[in-house]
Formats: structure tokens, C-alpha cells, sequence
């Protein structure tokens, strides 16, 4: 059934909203984040974004999932051309699209894995699209886990880590080793490090290539993953 054009005009005004509020992120951050500015922006009454939009923190929630679902989806589609058994091609694919999305959204970027914006904390309903990005990473591991390929050495967590790794180990088929789960988060973890520190200038003067320096990196937490035959 074709959507209703009462169903469509909702749609576009909600994109242009999450968009003003995107442009809001680049000129004053996401503490200043204001459904009023952008009801203004918008040439509207503040009372009709507000039948959109409860308040400031729904709008920063809609934000963080359209900006996670958004990565999620460039990642994926990096990975999705690479041979299944090119493991660590694949890994190298979905790193270097984190890092492409987020200089090409650096605001969005931040907002997702920089500061905590005082007052707010996300609800449990973004985890889901949190998630996406991380689930395909450990997809790869995974696959690699399943042809055979392992860290050359990965310590095994203890008992109460690896039953908070439970949730980690549900998400991929075949289930990874909980060895094998954790080194996978150290990796993502290390990815959005290098990413951020280049992003947010902490690597400046030490660092005079930026794309070597990352495919060094890649290159290392592949060989760290056990990705090559």
C-alpha cells in the first residue's frame, strides 16, 4: 500500500528537522542543541516541531540513530563487495569506511564518540543501531573464527568478563570464542581511537600521513585478528 500524503509530508518534515538539527551540531554542538532554533531555522512555530519532537533529548536520540544506522549502512556496503574469504580485506574495508564517513561527517562523528553531552544519556533503544557497525566487524571475525583463522595469542578473559562478553558472543554465527570476542572489540576500540584522535587533532605533528599511518594500523590489527592465511 503506497504511503498517504499526510504519512509523506510527516516523513519530509521529520528529514528536514533532523536535518536543521544536524547543521545545528556543526555551528553550536550538540549541548546547545535546541528544538526552538530549529523551529526557527525552519520558518515554523516552535509548537509544530514540538509535535515532532518531545524535547531537546528526543532530538539528540533521533540524531544518534539516524547517524549510527547511516555509518552502520556505509560500512556494511564496504564490506558487502569483498570475497567472503578475504577476511582481512574485508576488515580493512569496513575500517577505512569508518574512518571516510567521519571526516565526512565530523560533527555527527563527535557526536557519537566524543564528549557525553551534560544531562543526557541515551536510551536503550539506540543500541540496536549502536550495535550495527560493531556486529559487522565481528562478522568478519567470525567468518574468520570459522575458517580457521585465530589471534596468534589472545588471552582468555576470566569468568566474570566472558559472562558480560554473552551478549557480544549472541551476535555472530558461528558464536566467536570469547578470546577471539574480546581481541574483535579491542580492534573496534583501536579503530575509533586513531579515528578520533586524527578527527579531533591529537595526532597533529606526530603523525605527517595521515592514510599511510591508518592503513599501517589497519594492516596491524588484521595480523593482530589472525585475518591472513
Amino acid at each position: 500500500m503506497a504511503p498517504t500524503p499526510r504519512a509523506v509530508n510527516r516523513a519530509e518534515l521529520t528529514r528536514a528537522i533532523l536535518d536543521s538539527a544536524t547543521r545545528q551540531l556543526a555551528e553550536v554542538g550538540p549541548a546547545a542543541l535546541s528544538v526552538r532554533a530549529v523551529a526557527r531555522d525552519l520558518g515554523l512555530a516552535s509548537s509544530a516541531v514540538y509535535r515532532y519532537v518531545d524535547s531537546r533529548d528526543e532530538l539528540l536520540t533521533r540524531l544518534l540513530v539516524r547517524s549510527y544506522e547511516t555509518l552502520g549502512a556505509a560500512a556494511e556496503g564496504a564490506v558487502a563487495p569483498i570475497d567472503a574469504d578475504d577476511h582481512a580485506g574485508r576488515f580493512a574495508a569496513l575500517a577505512h569506511a569508518l574512518r571516510r564517513w567521519a571526516r565526512a561527517h565530523p560533527h555527527e562523528y563527535a557526536l557519537l564518540y566524543g564528549t557525553p553531552v551534560p544531562g543526557y544519556a541515551a536510551p536503550a533503544d539506540t543500541v540496536p543501531s549502536a550495535m550495527r557497525i560493531t556486529r559487522a566487524l565481528l562478522g568478519v571475525v567470525a567468518d574468520a573464527q570459522a575458517a580457521g583463522l585465530r589471534p596468534p595469542t589472545a588471552l582468555e578473559p576470566g569468568s566474570a568478563e566472558a559472562a558480560a562478553l554473552e551478549p557480544v558472543l549472541a551476535m555472530t554465527d558461528p558464536r566467536l570464542r570469547p578470546a577471539t570476542a574480546a581481541r574483535g572489540l579491542m580492534a573496534w576500540a583501536n579503530l575509533v581511537g586513531h579515528v578520533s584522535q586524527e578527527l579531533f587533532g591529537h595526532l597533529h605533528r606526530g603523525v605527517l600521513d595521515y592514510d599511510a599511518h591508518f592503513a599501517h594500523v589497519v594492516d596491524q590489527l588484521s595480523d593482530d585478528l589472525g585475518l591472513r592465511p
